[in-house]
């Protein structure tokens, strides 16, 4: 009996390719990014707070630029993260004790995480720039 030398061929492990994409697996992968972009957002919060601490000029400079068009979205999009990133949290909380994991209601919360994600990132907005005192 002699040993065959013929290595077979493994079989890749299966990636999104070969998955229909659904809302749960999409909520885990925009919550894995909200994630990682929360962590960028807090370096420019502490651009603002080092700014804050120094000097007039520094302040001014950095509410300039948060203050113009891009810093607005890029602000509004750390508030979705963050949001989103809650949001998300909260369906995990859920699950961990042991509800909501029906295929149905999973998906149902899915869909619902991206739409009050969507809502109370609008809703906050609409709040500080009424406290604010307009856009």
């Amino acid at each position: 009996m002699s040993k065959t030398t013929t290595v077979k061929a493994r079989p890749l492990s299966p990636h999104l390719q070969v998955y229909r994409l659904i809302p749960t697996m999409l909520m885990s992968i925009v919550h894995r990014i909200t994630g990682g972009a929360l962590y960028f957002g807090m370096v420019l919060f502490v651009i603002w707070l080092a700014a804050a601490s120094g000097s007039k000029e520094a302040f001014d400079t950095v509410n300039g630029i948060y203050g113009s068009w891009f810093g607005r979205l890029v602000l509004f999009g750390f508030t979705w993260a963050m949001i989103h990133h809650l949001v998300g949290g909260l369906r995990h909380l859920v699950w961990d004790t042991g509800r909501g994991l029906e295929k149905a209601t999973a998906t149902k919360m899915a869909k619902a995480t991206i739409a009050v994600s969507i809502v109370l990132t609008i809703l906050v907005w609409i709040i500080g720039y009424a406290v604010r005192g307009g856009f």
